[in-house]
């Protein structure tokens, strides 16, 4: 379920069954990184809209956490487990962020189990068709990572 009003009335009566959330992390650079930032936004984006398509029911896909890169740190981290607090005292099981920006790796145990890193593949040059195939790829990637989670 995506993070509108028509998926959230849906979820508010079936919440019992979605155990899942699901949040893109999205930096945002202003400087030489700029370039960088908008590809990695891109590839999560689009990566986590299909993750949400596969999983429908299963999973809520929260609006991306946006954070500036230049400032990226443990300030952040603090802001992403107040989410993660607020998010598992609505009943939600498990958590997952996901990024293409491996500083958060560097966090340790703050989100250490709820971080599924992955690298993003630049999309800027390749047509609609084939970058849902690329997608379609990495969701299967992505599933057997969540369902080993969804199993521990």
């Amino acid at each position: 379920m995506n993070w509108n009003a028509k998926d959230i009335e849906m979820y508010l009566k079936e919440k019992q069954y979605i155990d899942t959330a699901v949040v893109p992390l999205l930096p945002v650079d202003f400087d030489d990184g700029m370039k960088r930032a908008a590809a990695q936004g891109e590839f999560i984006t689009l990566l986590t809209s299909h993750l949400e398509h596969q999983f429908k029911g299963r999973i809520l896909l929260y609006p991306p956490f946006t954070y500036l890169k230049e400032n990226s740190g443990s300030s952040d981290a603090e802001r992403l487990l107040n989410w993660t607090n607020r998010i598992k005292e609505n009943e939600t099981k498990y958590v997952f962020y996901l990024t293409s920006d491996s500083d958060w790796k560097k966090q340790g145990d703050t989100i250490e189990d709820s971080l599924i890193w992955i690298p993003s593949i630049p999309l800027e040059n390749l047509d609609e068709q084939y970058k849902h195939s690329i997608m379609e790829d990495q969701v299967k990637q992505l599933l057997n990572v969540i369902v080993q989670k969804w199993q521990m």
